[in-house]
């Protein structure tokens, strides 16, 4: 839970993003990447808190993970990393929220899956952008089954719901759902190998094409250079 409403909020957001041990990582995408799984688990977290960091209204990202290669990539692209309680998913998503509390208490608090490969920092801010609006919120992802931002703003208790039909079950504890037009590359995450070739189709950051490449997961162009990441 956040306690206490700080005396002056501010615009800027504390997202904070789980990564799971590398061995249980993207299991639904072993048939595809073989023994390149981890690495892609590795290269598509790398690549979502990245992006994430280039949105103007994201001033940290803090990433909650028990694995020591994943936290060491991490770290290397600018995440602020913490262990994870082992308690589950919305459990290490608490553990990161008050750290993000800690380190920023008039930040905002966003909890953003791990998996958004495709991910524009200007999508994203369109969505911190219209969550200012709420004290509560989340934005279901593309199946709308799914969600995958959850958000508060500064003193509101912090009680994300993630895991199966999570979109129902943020709807059910009062969050306020996001309908934000052109936000595709935050809605999308990647479970399976159908997720990644759409997201190719959408433009992946340059680790997870590299790792496409490798494992001859073809979707159409996305290149770096052919596309624009900032859209």
């Amino acid at each position: 839970m956040l306690n206490a409403m700080p005396a002056q909020e501010s615009s800027a957001w504390t997202l904070v993003v789980p990564v799971k041990t590398l061995v249980a990582a993207k299991t639904r995408l072993s048939a595809a990447a073989g023994p390149h799984r981890a690495a892609l688990a590795v290269a598509i977290a790398c690549d979502t808190v990245e992006a994430a960091l280039r949105c103007a209204l994201v001033t940290r990202v803090v990433v909650v993970t028990g694995d020591p290669v994943a936290a060491e990539a991490l770290g290397g692209v600018g995440a602020h990393v913490v262990g994870d309680p082992e308690a589950g998913l919305n459990a290490a998503l608490r553990h990161g929220a008050l750290e993000a509390a800690r380190l920023a208490p008039c930040d905002a608090v966003g909890a953003l899956q791990a998996d958004l490969p495709a991910l524009r920092p200007a999508e994203l801010a369109r969505v911190l952008t219209a969550a200012a609006e709420f004290d509560q919120m989340f934005l279901p992802d593309a199946s709308e089954i799914g969600t995958t931002f959850y958000g508060v703003r500064p003193g509101t208790p912090f009680t994300p719901g993630f895991g199966g039909e999570s979109r129902d079950r943020h709807l059910r504890r009062g969050a306020k759902e996001l309908c934000v037009a052109g936000v595709e590359s935050v809605r999308h995450d990647v479970d399976t190998p159908d997720d990644l070739r759409q997201a190719l189709v959408l433009g992946v950051g340059p680790r997870t094409l590299a790792m496409a490449e490798r494992i001859s997961v073809s979707g159409g162009p996305s290149r770096p250079e052919e596309r624009d990441r900032d859209r």
